[in-house]
């Protein structure tokens, strides 16, 4: 939702409307499992955290910022009365993360689902990159989500049960200008979990990825206004997707729905891998085409 080019925009959803929006999903659908969720207190994971809620789960969430995170788990136990677990923390810190699944195995009684949501990137050219800023986008978005899934999986092949693990991605088949950075994680991820899903199997681990296309979040207001307003024309359905269309893949891979679903990429995006490029810095004059 835009309100003026020169005014704060606001992207997403609200609390009210995560609490109350209309979903497929039958209540109770989700009760007793145990779900663990990164970047769990901002934009499709805070959604997510609602759903999950919703649906009966038991949740943790966890981010770099305790406040973020403290506030989500209020905004769901006044709106829902269900209370979630946080942890503040970074997936870049292998030792931050096995302390992190300890205290969600321990505190949960184990885990059924891992949804690897934290991430990051910024828009610009990759001829421009620094190599302190490449560094830093692939440690967040491949080597983090890669210390989460590695951990999860120890301990659910430790303990002998099963797992699922979905990783909020992108659509990387037809590159990313102007993200090649995370394109190049994302893709790394997506061709990590079918690898990992067949060698997991054995496990009873099922491992998949969530590829969405122009998302309205609040991550979008760090994004030049240029480029945001031709979010809505980069698919063919003319619009963007909301937080809400995601949490509902996730909810649909992790529910009995997808018990037969492992190594895939969910795409949920409009249809924007068929037609639209979303230049998330702005559309160089070079491709400017009537």
């Amino acid at each position: 939702m835009e309100r003026g080019d020169n005014e704060t925009k606001r992207w997403g959803m609200t609390d009210d409307a995560l609490a109350t929006a209309p979903t497929v999903f039958a209540p109770g659908l989700l009760r007793g499992k145990r779900f663990l969720i990164s970047g769990g207190g901002t934009g499709i994971g805070r959604a997510t955290t609602f759903l999950l809620a919703r649906l009966g789960a038991h949740v943790m969430i966890c981010g770099r910022r305790a406040e973020v995170l403290e506030e989500t788990a209020r905004a769901v136990y006044e709106r829902l009365g269900v209370e979630i677990l946080y942890r503040a923390m970074s997936i870049r810190d292998p030792d931050q993360v096995d302390a992190l699944l300890d205290e969600a195995f321990d505190r949960m009684g184990g885990l059924d689902t891992l949804v690897n949501n934290a991430g990051g990137q910024y828009p610009q050219n990759a001829i421009d990159f620094t190599r302190k800023g490449w560094l830093s986008v692939i440690d967040l978005n491949l080597h983090g989500t890669w210390w989460m899934m590695q951990g999860a999986a120890l301990r659910w092949r430790d303990r002998g049960t099963s797992g699922h693990i979905v990783s909020i991605v992108a659509y990387v088949e037809r590159g990313m200008p102007q993200a090649a950075h995370t394109c190049a994680a994302r893709a790394g991820v997506i061709y990590l979990s079918r690898t990992v899903a067949t060698e997991w199997a054995p496990y009873r681990i099922r491992v998949n990825c969530i590829a969405p296309g122009a998302i309205a979040t609040e991550a979008l207001s760090k994004y030049p206004p240029e480029a945001t307003r031709r979010f809505t024309n980069v698919n063919p359905m003319r619009r963007m997707g909301s937080v809400w269309d995601i949490a509902e893949g996730v909810v649909y891979l992790s529910a009995p729905s997808g018990n037969f679903i492992t190594g895939e990429l969910l795409v949920i995006d409009g249809g924007m891998r068929m037609w639209g490029t979303v230049w998330p810095a702005g559309v160089p004059d070079y491709f400017r085409v009537v």
